[in-house]
């Protein structure tokens, strides 16, 4: 396992902790470092990422150094866990792809305007 991806995710919204808490117990064809942002703020800004973004949507660098962000880093996260590979599969369909997407964000940011209105960080 050569390869590795870092996820930027934060554990303080109960829905995106759950997520992650699930998908690390999944096996991967890859290394996976998982940086929780609630618990060191310092990890975005050593991306130059902008924090706020990062607990409103999923962050990964995939192994190319790419940075894959929101539904296209659950895409990612599905190609290198062996038993989800089928769901990067189907997700990539044209038109699906982009109405995926387009349902993540909306839903990300009604979660993250929650998750502040009720001072998870």
């Amino acid at each position: 396992m050569a390869a590795k991806i870092r996820v930027l995710y934060n554990s303080a919204c109960p829905v995106c902790n759950a997520g992650i808490t699930a998908q690390k117990r999944k096996s991967t064809v890859c290394a996976v470092v998982w940086e929780d942002v609630h618990l060191d703020n310092d990890r975005a800004k050593v991306m130059n990422l902008d924090l706020e973004f990062v607990r409103e949507r999923l962050h990964l660098v995939d192994a190319d150094g790419k940075l894959r962000v929101g539904y296209e880093a659950l895409i990612a996260i599905w190609e290198n866990s062996p038993d989800e590979q089928w769901k990067a599969r189907v997700s990539k369909t044209p038109g699906l792809r982009w109405c995926l997407n387009k349902a993540y964000n909306g839903f990300a940011r009604c979660l993250y305007l929650c998750n502040r209105a009720l001072k998870h960080w």
